[in-house]
Protein backbone atom coordinates (compact mmCIF):
# COMPACT_ATOMS: atom_id res chain seq x y z
CA UNK A 1 0.00 0.00 0.00
CA UNK A 2 1.37 3.76 -1.12
CA UNK A 3 1.71 5.86 1.55
CA UNK A 4 -1.32 8.57 -0.11
CA UNK A 5 -3.38 4.84 -0.05
CA UNK A 6 -2.85 4.30 3.32
CA UNK A 7 -3.86 8.06 4.25
CA UNK A 8 -6.83 7.79 2.78
CA UNK A 9 -7.39 4.62 4.79
CA UNK A 10 -6.76 6.12 8.10
CA UNK A 11 -8.93 9.13 7.20
CA UNK A 12 -11.87 6.44 6.62
CA UNK A 13 -11.62 4.74 9.09
CA UNK A 14 -10.97 8.30 11.28
CA UNK A 15 -14.23 8.96 9.87
CA UNK A 16 -16.09 6.15 10.77
CA UNK A 17 -15.12 7.02 14.55
CA UNK A 18 -16.35 10.44 14.25
CA UNK A 19 -19.98 9.06 12.95
CA UNK A 20 -19.97 6.57 15.34
CA UNK A 21 -19.04 9.46 18.71
CA UNK A 22 -20.41 12.19 17.47
CA UNK A 23 -23.71 10.43 16.63
CA UNK A 24 -23.57 9.50 20.94
CA UNK A 25 -23.14 12.38 23.41
CA UNK A 26 -20.42 14.01 21.83
CA UNK A 27 -17.52 15.35 24.04
CA UNK A 28 -17.60 15.70 27.33
CA UNK A 29 -17.31 13.74 31.05
CA UNK A 30 -18.75 10.30 31.70
CA UNK A 31 -21.07 10.13 34.65
CA UNK A 32 -19.78 7.90 37.52
CA UNK A 33 -23.01 5.85 36.49
CA UNK A 34 -22.06 5.54 32.89
CA UNK A 35 -18.94 3.76 33.58
CA UNK A 36 -19.71 1.86 37.23
CA UNK A 37 -18.73 -1.51 36.81
CA UNK A 38 -16.91 -1.02 33.27
CA UNK A 39 -13.28 -2.19 33.05
CA UNK A 40 -10.94 0.48 31.68
CA UNK A 41 -11.09 -1.32 28.09
CA UNK A 42 -15.27 -1.42 28.13
CA UNK A 43 -15.18 2.36 29.02
CA UNK A 44 -12.71 2.68 26.17
CA UNK A 45 -15.00 0.51 23.96
CA UNK A 46 -18.43 2.20 24.70
CA UNK A 47 -16.50 5.79 23.89
CA UNK A 48 -15.51 4.74 20.49
CA UNK A 49 -18.89 3.55 20.26
CA UNK A 50 -20.49 6.57 21.12
CA UNK A 51 -22.39 5.28 24.31
CA UNK A 52 -20.39 7.48 26.31
CA UNK A 53 -18.90 11.09 25.75
CA UNK A 54 -15.11 11.47 24.61
CA UNK A 55 -13.12 13.52 25.34
CA UNK A 56 -13.53 17.45 24.46
CA UNK A 57 -9.51 17.94 24.14
CA UNK A 58 -9.71 15.74 21.14
CA UNK A 59 -11.71 17.81 19.37
CA UNK A 60 -10.12 20.91 20.26
CA UNK A 61 -7.07 19.54 19.55
CA UNK A 62 -7.79 17.53 16.30
CA UNK A 63 -6.93 13.73 17.64
CA UNK A 64 -8.57 11.32 18.69
CA UNK A 65 -8.44 7.22 19.36
CA UNK A 66 -9.67 5.01 16.47
CA UNK A 67 -8.71 1.55 17.96
CA UNK A 68 -8.56 -0.07 20.93
CA UNK A 69 -7.45 -3.56 22.60
CA UNK A 70 -6.70 -4.84 26.06
CA UNK A 71 -3.25 -3.35 26.99
CA UNK A 72 -3.27 -1.46 22.87
CA UNK A 73 -4.55 2.21 21.80
CA UNK A 74 -3.76 3.79 18.64
CA UNK A 75 -4.98 7.51 18.45
CA UNK A 76 -4.56 9.43 15.05
CA UNK A 77 -4.37 13.20 14.95
CA UNK A 78 -4.23 16.16 12.37
CA UNK A 79 -1.69 18.38 12.65
CA UNK A 80 -2.62 21.75 11.40
CA UNK A 81 -1.29 25.51 11.09
CA UNK A 82 -2.94 26.05 14.61
CA UNK A 83 -0.25 23.55 15.96
CA UNK A 84 2.90 24.83 14.41
CA UNK A 85 5.58 26.34 16.82
CA UNK A 86 7.58 29.80 15.13
CA UNK A 87 9.61 27.62 12.80
CA UNK A 88 7.03 26.07 10.90
CA UNK A 89 7.03 22.55 12.83
CA UNK A 90 4.24 20.93 14.92
CA UNK A 91 4.64 22.32 18.37
CA UNK A 92 6.25 19.46 20.74
CA UNK A 93 3.58 19.94 23.97
CA UNK A 94 0.96 19.12 20.97
CA UNK A 95 2.85 15.49 19.61
CA UNK A 96 3.61 15.07 23.39
CA UNK A 97 -0.18 15.14 23.90
CA UNK A 98 -1.14 13.06 21.48
CA UNK A 99 1.53 10.21 22.65
CA UNK A 100 0.46 10.84 26.25
CA UNK A 101 -3.17 10.24 25.75
CA UNK A 102 -2.30 7.17 23.77
CA UNK A 103 -0.38 5.88 26.71
CA UNK A 104 -2.53 6.37 29.75
CA UNK A 105 -5.43 5.09 27.27
CA UNK A 106 -3.30 1.97 26.71
CA UNK A 107 -2.86 1.34 30.40
CA UNK A 108 -6.97 2.11 30.82
CA UNK A 109 -7.29 -0.79 28.62
CA UNK A 110 -5.76 -2.74 31.00
CA UNK A 111 -7.48 -2.16 34.24
CA UNK A 112 -10.04 -3.74 36.16
CA UNK A 113 -13.30 -2.00 36.43
CA UNK A 114 -13.09 0.47 39.74
CA UNK A 115 -9.49 1.33 38.87
CA UNK A 116 -8.05 4.45 37.60
CA UNK A 117 -4.75 5.79 36.40
CA UNK A 118 -2.32 8.86 36.77
CA UNK A 119 0.52 9.63 34.42
CA UNK A 120 4.26 10.14 36.83
CA UNK A 121 6.18 10.17 34.31
CA UNK A 122 6.57 10.83 30.68
CA UNK A 123 9.44 10.57 28.83
CA UNK A 124 8.64 12.29 24.53
CA UNK A 125 12.07 11.68 21.86
CA UNK A 126 11.43 13.75 19.11
CA UNK A 127 13.11 12.46 15.89
CA UNK A 128 11.70 14.00 12.79
CA UNK A 129 10.27 17.33 12.32
CA UNK A 130 6.21 17.24 11.76
CA UNK A 131 4.47 19.45 9.26
CA UNK A 132 0.76 19.58 8.38
CA UNK A 133 2.32 18.33 4.74
CA UNK A 134 1.78 14.99 6.61
CA UNK A 135 -1.94 14.93 6.41
CA UNK A 136 -2.54 12.63 9.92
CA UNK A 137 -0.06 10.80 12.11
CA UNK A 138 -0.74 8.20 14.70
CA UNK A 139 -0.11 7.33 18.20
CA UNK A 140 0.88 3.33 18.37
CA UNK A 141 0.86 2.79 22.22
CA UNK A 142 0.98 -0.71 23.82
CA UNK A 143 1.55 -1.34 27.43
CA UNK A 144 5.17 -2.44 28.52
CA UNK A 145 5.04 -3.89 32.22
CA UNK A 146 2.19 -4.05 34.43
CA UNK A 147 2.82 -4.78 38.72
CA UNK A 148 0.26 -3.85 40.76
CA UNK A 149 0.38 -0.17 41.08
CA UNK A 150 2.73 0.77 38.49
CA UNK A 151 2.44 0.54 34.92
CA UNK A 152 4.56 1.24 31.94
CA UNK A 153 3.87 1.34 28.31
CA UNK A 154 5.65 2.85 25.29
CA UNK A 155 3.95 4.59 22.34
CA UNK A 156 5.18 5.60 18.32
CA UNK A 157 4.10 8.49 16.63
CA UNK A 158 4.65 7.47 12.64
CA UNK A 159 3.15 9.36 9.54
CA UNK A 160 1.43 7.11 6.84
CA UNK A 161 4.96 6.88 5.11
CA UNK A 162 6.31 4.96 7.99
CA UNK A 163 8.06 7.92 9.04
CA UNK A 164 8.70 7.86 12.68
CA UNK A 165 8.23 11.47 14.58
CA UNK A 166 8.75 10.32 18.04
CA UNK A 167 8.81 7.89 20.62
CA UNK A 168 7.28 8.01 24.47
CA UNK A 169 7.62 5.98 27.56
CA UNK A 170 5.29 6.56 29.86
CA UNK A 171 5.18 5.28 33.67
CA UNK A 172 1.52 5.69 35.41
CA UNK A 173 0.52 5.04 38.91
CA UNK A 174 -2.72 2.58 39.12
CA UNK A 175 -5.26 3.28 42.04
CA UNK A 176 -8.49 2.22 43.36
CA UNK A 177 -11.22 4.77 42.03
CA UNK A 178 -13.64 3.44 44.77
Amino acid sequence: MTPDELLETWIAEERAVLERVDAGPGPGLASPHEIAGKSGLEIMQAMLLGQIPYAEMARTLTFGAIAVHRGVAIFQGTPRREHLNPMGTVHGGWISTVLDSALGSAILTALPAGHGYATAELTVKYLKGLTPRVGRVRAEARITEHRGRVALAKARLVGPDGAIYARARTECRVFSAT
